[in-house]
């Protein structure tokens, strides 16, 4: 066999193996992945971060992003910027308003114009379409935003929308109007019903291949949903009008409720924490100066009579202040998101009652029972437990809390009080040649 017969033989054995062999992974088709990213309430800085997040991730993985959205508009943030960051988006992404009574108002139904494809769940509500922002004045004039709007859906060859509402409008109307392409009642039904849909992208068209695989012959689609973590989704909750209200009226209530307390204890450690919160959110959500003011004086008002033992003007004077700040503060805002005027109403009733008699009653209460304390102040009594430092004493018929003043004092010991410490009797234990016998001091 000449050498040119066995080259042309060692080709053939390479080819048959070759072909007998399936290329390696690597060089296969990457499975094709979704990304579900979970857009819910006003959209703040936070919540608008989680978002530019969720499409910088999509574009590294190569995944179409669905933004499943339940939105009045942005909250002190850029609509126009965010909504081009979608548009410009290199991966497919569908923005959803589901599942039902989701909503997309303002820069959430600019969003639906911006993206590759919308979609609108049964039942969901769309439009109005101004204000985009909740929280600030200004900005583009409408002509300039629906001709950008008009603009990005014709780049993406959809159809041109008929308008832009100006009321809330439901999903078919959306539909009708070219708003929207497509309705789904979920994540599935929506993943279904795109897949085969060729879509515009920032990179040229894109066959979106979406549809969860139901046979083992189907082609894998990888899903994974994203949402905000516990903390972003804490300050998210914080930034919101409502939550700020109620945050600054619990924590001040919390911390008033510490006067009637000795020491400082779980309560106004809890107050500052909500405090801390609501200065937080009063930093993202514009507000009224004067607003803020009038609640806080006015609640600071009632504290102080409660501290003067009494019910009088300043209380009257307080409590007025507190209604007159609490609809002032957030008056700027849109109405979409201000507080409501019926927890606006309970939480008046609720600050009458809790400053202008729980907080006197239990001022009351407590002295009565330190007086009655300080008037143990030399008697003897025994330990119902270990005092370690600080246990059950019994005296005088009545169990009270005991501090010893002097290491740890076994259940059982005859005990002297020494004094009072807020609500706690300060005891030292009797020595043995002074407890034998009565005395003359200890009660039944």
């Amino acid at each position: 066999m000449t050498a040119s017969m066995r080259r042309a033989a060692r080709s053939l054995l390479l080819g048959g193996l070759v072909a007998l062999f399936p290329a390696p992974a690597a060089a296969q088709q990457e499975p094709a992945s979704v990304l579900v990213a979970e857009v819910d309430g006003s959209i703040d800085g936070v919540l608008a971060s989680f978002v530019r997040d969720a499409i910088e991730d999509a574009e590294a993985s190569g995944s179409t992003l669905v933004l499943q959205l339940d939105s009045a508009g942005t909250l002190d943030v850029d609509p126009v910027a965010l909504a081009a960051r979608i548009h410009d988006a290199s991966v497919p992404v569908i923005v959803w308003a589901g599942p039902s009574p989701a909503k997309a108002q303002g820069a959430g139904l600019f969003f639906l114009y911006a993206a590759s494809l919308a979609a609108v769940a049964p039942g969901a509500g769309v439009g109005p379409f101004e204000p985009l922002d909740l929280a600030v004045d200004g900005g583009p004039s409408r002509a300039v935003i629906e001709e950008l709007a008009t603009g990005w859906v014709e780049e993406r060859g959809r159809p041109t929308p008929v308008g832009f509402p100006d009321a809330a409008i439901p999903a078919q109307a959306a539909l009708d109007d070219n708003i929207a392409q497509v309705a789904a009642a979920s994540i599935t039904d929506l993943l279904a019903g795109v897949d085969g849909m060729t879509v515009e992208t920032a990179e040229g068209p894109v066959v979106l291949r979406t549809a969860i695989a139901t046979d083992p012959s189907d082609e894998p689609v990888t899903v994974r949903f994203t949402e905000l973590g516990p903390v972003d989704r804490t300050l998210h909750a914080a930034a919101s009008p409502t939550w700020i209200y109620v945050l600054l009226v619990l924590g001040i209530a919390a911390l008033a409720f510490e006067i009637t307390q000795p020491g400082f204890g779980f309560a106004g450690f809890a107050g500052i924490g909500l405090l801390a919160l609501a200065v937080y959110g009063l930093t993202v959500v514009p507000f009224s100066v004067l607003g803020l003011a009038l609640l806080v004086l006015g609640l600071g008002l009632m504290t102080l009579d409660v501290r003067l033992r009494r019910l009088g003007v300043l209380t009257v004077a307080g409590w007025l202040g507190f209604v007159a700040g609490s609809v002032l503060v957030f008056g700027d805002v849109s109405d979409a998101i201000d507080v409501s005027p019926w927890l606006i109403g309970s939480f008046a009733v609720g600050a009458f009652l809790f400053w202008g008699f729980a907080l006197t009653v239990a001022i009351q209460t407590r002295e009565r029972l330190t007086s009655t304390q300080r008037g143990l102040v030399g008697m003897v009594g025994e330990t119902r437990g270990e005092l370690n430092p600080e246990g059950s004493v019994h005296v005088k018929g009545t169990l009270w809390r005991g501090r010893s003043a002097d290491g740890s004092i076994p259940a059982g010991t005859r005990v002297r009080v020494r004094g009072v410490d807020g609500l706690v009797l300060r005891v030292t234990p009797e020595p043995p040649e002074e407890a034998a016998g009565p005395d003359p001091s200890r009660g039944s």
